[in-house]
């Protein structure tokens, strides 16, 4: 008897685009790939440099000890990284 991972499939469940990406999820996610693809360039890079921004200020944050405003800034640059992927999935 072999085991499959939870989710089935070679890699399981985690190997879900949807899964590792929440974002995909979301029907407004499906939208945003009928851009094209110059656009959605723009739009990616402006995303990445927003997580860069976002992280930095969660590093500065931190160390204030200031701990709720770190989890902020960092939310927002995970969230910022999630949305570029699926712009533009290039990376």
């Amino acid at each position: 008897m072999t085991h499959q991972p939870p989710g089935g499939g070679a890699w399981g469940r985690s190997a879900r685009r949807e899964v590792r990406n929440p974002v995909l999820a979301l029907p407004a996610a499906r939208q945003i790939l009928d851009l094209s693809r110059s656009e959605r360039r723009v739009l990616g890079a402006l995303l990445r440099d927003l997580a860069v921004q976002a992280r930095t200020r969660a590093e500065e944050a931190w160390k204030a000890r200031k701990g709720i405003i770190a989890a902020y800034w960092q939310a927002n640059a995970v969230y910022a990284k999630h949305l570029a992927r699926v712009i533009d999935p290039r990376q």
